[in-house]
């Protein structure tokens, strides 16, 4: 096993899994922050605050990486449900039409931090109330922001898609590999 070479500042287990795809060893620091969104502040804003401030909070002697994901709705941040009423109300509003997933992911690195943004339409097929109660009673949607896993049993809502799939699992993948090619961590260590 090679040593780490990043440290993760987030407790996602999807996080840690898409860093594995890119062949990044890495050693795992959730931030513990506010995560509460401003009155008034934009979804995108508070997406980039929430990923540098994660990267800014960890201290680690490796590059710091940190990622937001939110889900977009008629320029309504949905955070995750907490309870079958709010998980309802989400997908409810997600039913039959698109919405913007925005996933920033920030790295800091030598005394900086930098920053990139990932904006995905995602469209849904018509739910019905019978699915979202039975898709409750699956667990997955209780953790995730708008209600939904795209890469569990949520993905058979998704009609289409324009942007980065990864993204949507919570961190682009593109963006990252961008990110840490510019900081000098290479990707896919120890494959052959």
């Amino acid at each position: 096993m090679l040593p780490p070479v990043l440290c993760l500042a987030s407790a996602s287990p999807r996080r840690t899994e898409l860093l594995r795809q890119l062949g990044v060893p890495h050693e795992v620091r959730p931030a513990s922050i506010d995560e509460s969104l401003r009155a008034g502040e934009p979804a995108e804003a508070y997406v980039r605050r929430m990923a540098v401030t994660k990267a800014g909070s960890v201290r680690s002697q490796l590059p710091v990486l940190g990622a937001d994901t939110s889900v977009i709705v008629d320029e309504d941040v949905l955070g995750k449900p907490g309870d079958l009423e709010a998980a309802r109300a989400m997908l409810a509003r997600l039913s039959g039409r698109e919405h913007i997933v925005l996933s920033a992911v920030a790295l800091a690195h030598a005394g900086a931090v930098a920053l990139r943004l990932s904006r995905t339409t995602v469209r849904f097929r018509v739910l019905g109330s019978a699915e979202i109660d039975a898709y409750w009673a699956t667990g997955e949607p209780g953790d995730k922001a708008g209600s939904y896993a795209i890469q569990g049993f949520g993905s058979v809502f998704v009609e289409s898609l324009s942007g980065s799939h990864s993204g949507v699992v919570g961190l682009p993948l593109f963006e990252t590999a961008q990110l840490l090619a510019e900081a000098g961590v290479p990707v896919w260590q120890g494959v052959r």
